[in-house]
């Protein structure tokens, strides 16, 4: 019976070793990751046309396809609704505007709803409440904070309210007059607070039924801070104010009736820097357990541990990449924080350690001219 098996076994050999094999070599990895979108603001006083999108890895923290959303001038801070389906934006000009856009049915355009005044000069931010309820300008050049209310349909209605701010700074040529940088409500809605850079002060205006009342001094800062903008922790009752003239950031507690008690200020250079710097921008992580701010001229991201106490330890100071960082922003998920740099039309992303809260630059970048906001798209 052997020798009757071995010829078979030999037959099956030969055939399987004839049978034609499945070439691998040329299979391509399918790519899984579902990419999402980040929609730029920028100005447009050269090559960018208006209010841009940019599509994310969340994987690899690779950039790609930029495509213009809509034209319009100088949009230089924007705001979503909370479900996403409006997007707000200020134009960044002397008699500045305020627009509110829609969704066009495949989401590739974005289609002007309405739009008001700015009621004040030169609009640099723009913040909604936290049920869609208002809208809140911060005015620079004429130094007030607007508040419009916003309708179901999401377009902004007609009876707005301005506040004037009042005051000098302790520098001259920046702070002869009042200059309103930043706008933003409490997360429960009850007070709007507006950052002065001209006044060194942040002031709140209690809120009722969309409306401002008047306003009280929050936090007065040192002459010649010139505060530019601020972040609430996001479970603890402190907030950081970062200061554009002197690259500081001010630690203070929230207190029960909505106004800031001062902790400490630390600055957001390197020791022994001594060129010409400017602070942008500031984000807490989710976490809690780090900040970080722009500095425009070192460029560079400062990243700072919070202590229980809410003090803040330099961690690092991290190169952005690029020239005058100003806005930035951590991906939905926290692991990685993008930069959007104005003087080198460029934006640059770092991978984020959640451990340490160290930034590692992950040679992803994508040019566009002029970047200065950046919001993942709802």
């Amino acid at each position: 019976m052997k020798t009757q098996i071995i010829p078979v076994l030999l037959l099956v050999v030969a055939i399987a070793c004839s049978s034609p094999k499945k070439d691998m070599s040329n299979t391509q990895p399918v790519e899984t990751t579902e990419l999402v979108n980040i929609i730029v603001g920028t100005y447009t006083s050269k090559d960018s046309k208006g209010i841009y999108r940019v599509k994310f890895n969340p994987e690899t923290g690779a950039l790609s396809d930029t495509s213009l959303l809509v034209e319009t001038t100088d949009p230089s801070y924007l705001a979503q609704s909370s479900d996403g389906e409006q997007v707000y934006a200020i134009n960044a000009v002397g008699d500045g505007d305020v627009y509110a856009f829609e969704w066009n049915e495949d989401r590739s355009k974005l289609i002007e709803l309405s739009h008001r005044k700015s009621m004040g000069d030169n609009p640099c931010y723009v913040a909604l409440s936290p049920e869609d309820q208002s809208l809140a300008l911060a005015n620079y050049g004429s130094g007030n904070v607007v508040t419009y209310p916003v309708n179901s349909d999401g377009t902004i209605g007609e009876a707005g309210t301005a506040r004037q701010h009042e005051g000098q700074g302790g520098d001259m040529d920046r702070q002869a007059g009042p200059h309103a940088h930043f706008s933003q409500f409490s997360s429960d809605g009850k007070y709007l607070y507006a950052v002065d850079l001209g006044t060194d002060q942040v002031i709140y205006y209690p809120m009722d039924s969309g409306r401002m009342g008047e306003g009280k001094v929050a936090l007065q800062l040192d002459p010649a801070d010139g505060p530019r903008h601020l972040d609430f922790h996001p479970s603890k009752a402190f907030v950081y104010v970062i200061n554009e003239l002197n690259s500081t950031i001010v630690a203070a507690k929230v207190l029960e009736d909505g106004s800031f008690e001062r902790i400490e200020k630390v600055s957001t250079l390197p020791e022994g820097y001594e060129g010409e710097s400017y602070c942008a921008d500031i984000h807490v992580s989710k976490d809690g357990r780090f900040l970080y701010g722009s500095n425009r001229g070192h460029n560079s991201i400062a990243i700072f541990s919070i202590e229980e106490d809410g003090k803040l330890k330099m961690v690092a100071t991290e190169s952005v990449f690029g020239n005058w960082p100003r806005n930035f922003t951590l991906s939905p998920d926290n692991k990685f924080l993008l930069v959007a740099n104005k003087k080198s039309d460029n934006i640059t992303v770092f991978k984020r350690d959640d451990k340490t809260g160290m930034l590692h630059f992950t040679d992803q970048q994508i040019q566009l001219s002029q970047p200065v906001c950046l919001v993942f798209e709802k």
